[in-house]
């Protein structure tokens, strides 16, 4: 995949610009960068990730694309722990999910940070089976049943690419609900 494919994966979820983001597992920041596409240079993006030398990549891939590293700000650090972060418009989990075996207690711990109606963004294989480097997939069908249970509006699937690993990739936005 490439840019413009990570663009158009989030893209029909409508994302407005201007808002407080953050990118849960950003990694080198291919969807770090997709969202800044869609949600403009006045919107603030916390990108999180355990690997420091990787959010050091987004941020010259950021700096390169968008001549500027403001209002993008790199936490090293673990997104399923406590995170000091204001409350958030959105957030964006691509490829991250998977990794763990309770994923709708990390759903639960990942609603706490989003305003009433805040956007929860999934990119996952959508696949249920997994292997060493994906240990715990999920299809969007499994998604949709556990956003449910986690707190979150049911899930629509935005848009699906195909996959060389693991048959294909899905989106999906579903909302936090006040329950």
């Amino acid at each position: 995949m490439d840019h413009n494919d990570h663009v158009n994966l989030l893209r029909p979820a409508n994302l407005p610009s201007g808002g407080t983001y953050a990118d849960f597992g950003a990694g080198s920041g291919a969807f770090t960068l997709a969202l800044r596409e869609l949600v403009g240079l006045d919107s603030i993006i916390y990108a999180v990730d355990k690997d420091g030398s990787s959010l050091r990549t987004l941020e010259n891939s950021h700096r390169a694309r968008f001549n500027t590293n403001d209002k993008l700000i790199l936490l090293s650090s673990d997104f399923s722990r406590l995170l000091d972060l204001p409350p958030l418009d959105g957030i964006i989990m691509a490829n991250s999910l998977h990794f763990f075996r309770d994923r709708e207690k990390v759903l639960r711990h990942v609603r706490g940070f989003l305003k009433p109606d805040g956007a929860l963004l999934i990119v996952e294989y959508n696949v249920d089976s997994g292997n060493l480097w994906v240990p715990h997939p999920l299809s969007f069908e499994t998604f949709r049943a556990l956003a449910v249970r986690a707190g979150f509006s049911g899930p629509r699937l935005l848009a699906k690419v195909p996959s060389r690993f693991l048959r294909e990739f899905y989106s999906a936005v579903c909302y936090r609900e006040e329950k």
